[in-house]
């Protein structure tokens, strides 16, 4: 490049008129010496590294969970309005703790309900598992799954279609909508419900992992000790005591 760089000093930027001023500079420089897209990209980094910059830190916020008197409304505003294949689908988003993204992509032949299990192909890290859903749901997703003798997916659409996470995340914000509740609500939060639940009914770190479906090398030790097996007794009783 034509000119250097100078101390560390003079570009620490007090305001963020400083940091565009800084910036609109690189970009100058970048353009007279003709730099393309991969050579400006490793300009940038390097610059970052000399200066020792790095990017802050996001701050995890704790989800919002819903009070248990609203979530028994949100599911009895569901079946209220008697669409029996979105009161299934929710519930079953909440009860495993799933991914939307996963809970689209369910196929028949992964429902087991004779186990009480459901494969996940490919979930997130494109790693595959199983998930636990509670006994008394067995007999309703057969009905379900007999009721749709053409399905490929578990749930579909009326065009014969799989949902796709945005079209779950539509029907929840207009069950929310009905059920008069002001917290903002969408898939992922049942998630989160679900495994703080679990947690406060003692389940271990461990056995939420596996749940879960998270990776932590903190308590991958153990984890690698347990199955499914092991951990349904717990899931199983805590899930009952819900009342939905």
């Amino acid at each position: 490049m034509a000119k250097k760089m100078g101390k560390r000093e003079d570009f620490v930027a007090p305001n963020e008129n400083a940091k565009s001023a800084v910036v609109a500079q690189i970009v100058r420089i970048a353009r007279k010496e003709r730099l393309g897209y991969a050579d400006f990209g490793y300009v940038c980094q390097q610059a970052r590294r000399k200066l020792g910059l790095r990017k802050p830190k996001k701050e995890r916020k704790l989800p919002q969970l819903l009070p248990e008197a609203d979530l028994k409304r949100f599911f009895r505003v569901i079946q209220e309005c008697g669409d029996l294949q979105h009161e299934i689908m929710l519930k079953l988003l909440f009860f495993t703790a799933v991914r939307v993204s996963e809970l689209v992509g369910i196929r028949v032949e992964d429902v087991d309900t004779q186990q009480g299990k459901i494969f996940i192909n490919q979930g997130k890290g494109s790693k595959d598992r199983y998930i636990l859903f509670p006994k008394g749901f067995r007999l309703v997703l057969r009905s379900h799954l007999r009721a749709n003798p053409k399905n490929r997916y578990l749930f579909e659409s009326q065009r014969c279609t799989p949902f796709t996470p945005r079209r779950v995340q539509q029907i929840v914000q207009a069950y929310r909508d009905r059920a008069g509740i002001t917290q903002h609500v969408h898939p992922h939060l049942f998630r989160h419900q679900m495994l703080t639940f679990l947690t406060a009914q003692g389940l271990s770190d461990a056995q939420i992992q596996l749940i879960s479906g998270h990776e932590s090398k903190k308590s991958l030790e153990v984890y690698q000790h347990l199955s499914l097996d092991t951990v349904e007794p717990a899931y199983q009783k805590a899930v009952e005591s819900i009342g939905l």
